[in-house]
């Protein structure tokens, strides 16, 4: 079992920034690409961004690209998303993903084997 923990969430004013941390344990973290996903009210959850177990490839969703970044730090056994310039359609919950998978199949919610129970990113406008 791997537990995932995210933190980090809260409420940011259009055009803000934000950083969201996701702690593992239970483990070897680097044994898994991760991933992190976005739930807005009433939709699907959806791939936002993922990246290898070293951390030398990363992948994202079009509509992140540019405004978002993915990292991971094995040491820590974290994984990290810093959003920018936020906008209020990015208002959602955002969970962090472990997957036993590559990097690029998470982007198929299917290929995940953990989930977090996720943090609130609010975006007032």
């Amino acid at each position: 079992q791997v537990q995932l923990v995210e933190s980090g969430g809260g409420l940011v004013q259009a055009g803000g920034s934000l950083s969201l941390s996701c702690a593992a344990s239970g483990r070897t973290f680097s044994n898994y690409a991760m991933g992190w996903f976005c739930q807005a009210p009433g939709k699907d959850r959806e791939y936002v961004a993922a990246i290898s177990r070293s951390g030398g490839s990363t992948y994202y969703a079009d509509s992140v690209k540019g405004r978002f970044t993915i990292s991971r730090d094995n040491a820590k056994s974290t994984v990290y998303l810093k959003m920018n310039s936020l906008q209020p359609e990015y208002t959602a919950g955002y969970y962090c993903a472990a997957a036993s998978d590559t990097a690029r199949g998470m982007c198929n919610k299917r290929a995940v084997d953990y989930w977090g129970k996720g943090t609130l990113v609010p975006v007032s406008s």
